[in-house]
């Protein structure tokens, strides 16, 4: 077993060439054994013919009856071709005499009547006397009168020369043929699986790193052509994944950089100042109690930093797990009050979005989606908290709520698209101071980045440079995080020079009935 397992070809190309040289050789043998069969049954017929067309004349039983065996008969009277006829006397004992050629052997024929193995009338076939490898011979049986019987027989010499030339032809032409489907089969099946080498060629190159290549496709129309399609697919899945994988552990690096970079600066103070404590045991009351409000205020930033990565990684794992109707408008007063008290002298107006029905200076109305009321309250904080800390104390902004439907554009913004004509909540806070550096936007709801505003020179970890501590550059990503967990979306219009507008977008199913405006202007919904 094990030795066939060696022998066996293990190439696709080896295996197809031996299987259509055994199937191509197996026919032509069939068809020769089939036309030898048919060729051998048609002649033996012929003499089957020739004998029951012959019968013994009736002076040879006279002859038989009255000498004991027969006349040989007169040149005049031969018997035809090589007809041999062989004669049982009325005892049923065969007669050593016969008729026709005696040169050469002739039917074994046994010495009583009794043991004559056919059926009067009816050829059979015996073999020959004196020779095994012989021919045979096919013989008749016809009765005679007082109970004797007469055996016509006729050799099978051109019958089985003519089937053994016929079979030789056949074996010859059979090797022939596994010949030519070995040498000319290899050639074609080598020309037929060229695109698969090609393929597996190229899949050999892709597997050593060249991940960039794809599998050559001639013919879609082919199995091999599907088969390259299919590749082709998949490795472009297997790209895509891989570079999602990069792209990821890049990012994951960066953000343990970045909360590394953010945690050193606070620790760094709070280590500081304990060591001066420790190191001074005779310090100044007064100077004492700046260190320890130091420490307390560095170990709160870093408190607060904690919160804000665990609450990233808590948005990222689940979707929002509490969810009742909120109102959009009460959120943005509460978060206007809480904004107020931190930055007394600051302009705040609450006023209907620009796009709703009721127009600037309208009546507010109750805006209510599902969602979770302490989650949204977060985002609406640090929007505002974001835009009174990076504008200038002179600058005002304006909180707007309202419903709208949105429209296709191109906002920057964070979150999936929302499709265009949907019913949405909008919150928009905008305001009127310098904006944003046109290529700071796109990365502004990025974790740990803090934009630097027109008018102001650029200082890495510096904030917006209006003289408060920097923020630690999570809460627009906190908020887009937030939005795109109550399926929403935030999104920036920046106007550099002219102040910026940060919109929350929140589905709706409260208002789809209605015949609400599409979006336009500055109001305008982009998805």
């Amino acid at each position: 077993m094990r030795s066939l397992r060696r022998l066996r070809p293990r190439s696709l190309r080896s295996r197809l060439v031996l299987i259509a040289g055994l199937l191509a050789t197996g026919a032509v043998l069939l068809c020769q054994l089939a036309g030898l069969t048919v060729l051998r049954g048609w002649l033996t017929d012929q003499v089957d013919d020739r004998l029951s067309h012959f019968r013994p004349p009736d002076r040879v039983y006279e002859d038989i009856a009255g000498n004991g065996v027969p006349r040989p008969p007169s040149p005049d009277s031969t018997l035809p071709s090589d007809y041999r006829v062989f004669f049982y006397d009325e005892k049923g004992n065969l007669l050593r005499t016969s008729l026709g050629d005696r040169d050469g052997p002739g039917p074994r024929l046994p010495g009583r009547a009794a043991d004559l193995d056919l059926v009067a009338g009816r050829p059979g076939t015996l073999p020959s006397e004196g020779d095994a490898s012989g021919s045979g011979w096919r013989v008749i049986s016809y009765p005679g009168p007082d109970r004797m019987r007469a055996v016509v027989a006729l050799p099978l010499d051109t019958v089985d020369g003519a089937t053994t030339k016929l079979l030789w032809l056949g074996l010859g032409l059979g090797a022939a043929v596994a010949v030519g489907v070995v040498v000319l089969g290899n050639g074609a099946v080598r020309l037929g699986l060229r695109p698969l080498t090609r393929v597996e060629h190229t899949a050999q190159r892709i597997t050593g790193g060249a991940l960039e290549l794809n599998v050559p496709v001639a013919d879609p129309d082919t199995e091999v052509g599907r088969l390259g399609l299919a590749l082709n697919t998949m490795l472009d899945r297997l790209r895509t994944a891989l570079h999602r994988t990069e792209t990821s552990e890049a990012r994951l690096r960066q953000f343990m950089a970045d909360a590394g970079h953010e945690l050193r600066t606070p620790l760094t103070a709070v280590q500081g100042f304990a060591e001066l404590l420790i190191g001074e045991p005779g310090m100044p009351a007064r100077r004492r109690h700046e260190a320890h409000a130091l420490i307390a205020r560095n170990a709160d930033r870093m408190s607060r930093l904690v919160d804000d990565l665990f609450l990233l990684t808590k948005l990222g794992e689940a979707p929002v797990a509490h969810r009742e109707p909120v109102d959009l408008l009460s959120l943005a007063a509460d978060a206007i009050a809480t904004t107020a008290i931190r930055h007394p002298h600051r302009a705040i107006a609450l006023e209907p979005l620009p796009t709703h029905p009721a127009g600037p200076g309208g009546d507010l109305d109750v805006i209510e989606t599902p969602g979770d009321p302490h989650q949204l309250a977060q985002v609406l904080g640090n929007l505002l908290s974001n835009a009174a800390t990076h504008t200038p104390a002179d600058s005002s902004i304006r909180v707007g709520v309202g419903v709208t439907r949105a429209s296709p554009g191109g906002s920057l913004g964070s979150g999936r698209p929302l499709p265009p004509g949907t019913p949405v909540c909008v919150v928009e806070v905008t305001d009127d101071g310098p904006g944003v550096r046109t290529e700071e936007a796109p990365r502004i709801f990025d974790r740990f980045y803090r934009a630097t505003p027109l008018g102001r020179p650029a200082a890495p970890g510096s904030g917006t440079g209006t003289g408060r501590e920097p923020g630690s550059g999570l809460g627009l990503a906190i908020a887009a995080a937030i939005a795109a967990a109550h399926g929403g979306r935030l999104e920036l219009d920046n106007r550099p020079g002219g102040g910026c507008t940060f919109r929350l977008l929140l589905p709706d199913s409260t208002t789809a009935p209605r015949d609400l405006p599409e979006a336009a202007h500055h109001g305008a919904l982009h998805t």
